[in-house]
């Protein structure tokens, strides 16, 4: 915040306009034992130039801004242009917080009506809502949404879905007092089609899995909706890298009821794992639109016949008996909404494509060069976007990971922080920001590092 910009006079003026003789009167009515007294232990008022050059100090401590990062699983460090940051700034988007008003809300409802189009179109889905709060949250609203539909009880939840997206399901159904299943992947780290067929059965509500799965593989869903439908069941997708949809087919082209997903990578840099903004679209089914989440804008005419935009639906808690909403979440993402916005508007079709070929190249000519590294070893078959795990042996993970730390990079995300059962693992995410001497820099790091 600003400094309050009051004088001493005018301090003086405002405390005899309501009768105090001192800004301590106005606290009169705390009891003095209650009261504190002395100087708090914090450092002196300063500056606001001399503020913010301490910040940056302890920001540069604390961050691993100035590493070489192949961090992913999840969060994804692609290119926001300035340029996306500089049209936040527009006041046409500085509304109220919620556009209940839509005559002087046409800028945030038209943002709204544009991101549900991307995301219609990002997941092949023709119903969209206006943001979830995150691709876990959005997950969760997804296979929620299933159980309405189909009145079942039972979840199934496929482990190559994020550690932490299942995380908040299974807390969402425990709090209900539902039942979960897990089911393991293959030894690709894909969904396991047969394994979730076995457990198909009249009770059974949703099947939920990732695409591209965590650990980077990617499974043709067609198979999988085929089986969950025939069993009278909906199938979610969800997923945390939107680019991969640029090379690969959509949820909604093989058949997925509910896609899911996150949209950080379109909208803003990792900054310690979020913000996030979830993507959530539907087929387009009346029953379907009746219980999304969220809310929905649609686009209308006024009496003059002018296009316009408005709140087509929130059958949330706010507005209905809560029993009958459809979501607690009340809100929606809106920064991050009209952030991936506007960066989607900047690449185009053609910019997103290109984008998600560079991804695809570099990280498949890096994840060729480790594997001839000695000490590991790739895992898996399946088709992969950008990321990748590979297996660690020699001196082992943690140790690959301290060593490269000290060499400036942070080689990936030791799988086993989120998942236990692989904790020989590495994952490793590529970006278009990666250069050919950044991938030849972290093959050097780690053959030194496993030395």
């Amino acid at each position: 915040m600003r400094y309050l910009p009051h004088t001493e006079a005018e301090i003086q003026e405002m405390l005899a306009a309501i009768g105090k003789s001192s800004i301590d009167a106005l606290f009169d009515s705390i009891p003095a034992t209650a009261q504190f007294e002395g100087a708090l232990n914090i450092p002196t008022q300063t500056s606001e130039p001399q503020l913010m050059a301490e910040l940056q100090r302890l920001a540069n401590q604390n961050s691993g801004a100035q590493m070489l990062s192949f961090l992913g699983a999840g969060s994804y460090a692609h290119h926001i242009p300035p340029a996306v940051d500089q049209l936040l700034l527009r006041s046409e988007f500085y509304t109220a917080y919620t556009p209940y008003q839509p005559e002087v809300a046409q800028g945030t409802l038209q943002a709204i009506w544009e991101f549900q189009t991307i995301v219609s179109e990002l997941l092949g889905l023709p119903l969209a809502n206006a943001s979830m709060y995150d691709g876990a949250t959005a997950a969760a609203e997804g296979v929620q949404m299933a159980r309405r539909l189909t009145r079942r009880s039972k979840v199934l939840v496929s482990k190559c879905v994020h550690p932490q997206y299942r995380e908040v399901v299974r807390t969402l159904l425990w709090a209900q007092g539902q039942p979960c299943i897990e089911v393991d992947t293959t030894v690709d780290g894909v969904c396991d089609v047969a394994a979730i067929r076995a457990l198909l059965a009249d009770d059974v509500a949703v099947c939920l899995v990732g695409h591209p799965s965590f650990g980077g593989g990617m499974l043709d869903l067609q198979p999988l909706a085929d089986a969950v439908h025939s069993a009278g069941a909906l199938l979610v997708s969800s997923t945390t890298e939107p680019y991969a949809l640029a090379v690969a087919r959509s949820p909604g082209e093989m058949d997925v009821d509910i896609a899911t997903g996150e949209g950080q990578p379109l909208a803003c840099t990792p900054n310690f794992g979020g913000p996030g903004v979830g993507l959530f679209a539907c087929r387009n089914d009346r029953k379907y639109l009746q219980q999304m989440p969220g809310r929905i804008c649609g686009e209308t005419v006024d009496k003059d016949g002018q296009r316009g935009y408005v709140l087509t639906l929130s059958t949330r808690e706010q507005h209905i008996r809560r029993e009958r909403a459809t979501s607690n979440i009340c809100t929606n993402q809106g920064l991050l909404a009209l952030s991936m916005t506007i960066r989607v508007s900047m690449l185009g079709k053609v910019g997103f494509i290109e984008t998600a070929k560079q991804c695809l190249a570099k990280a498949h000519y890096l994840r060729e060069r480790i594997g001839k590294l000695a000490g590991f070893e790739t895992v898996g078959a399946a088709p992969f976007f950008n990321e990748f795990r590979v297996r660690v042996s020699g001196r082992g993970v943690q140790a690959v990971v301290a060593s490269a730390y000290e060499n400036g990079v942070i080689p990936g995300l030791a799988v086993g922080r989120l998942d236990p059962s692989n904790d020989e693992q590495l994952l490793i995410a590529v970006t278009e920001q990666h250069t050919r001497a950044d991938l030849d820099r972290l093959v050097r790091v780690l053959e030194q590092a496993n030395g």
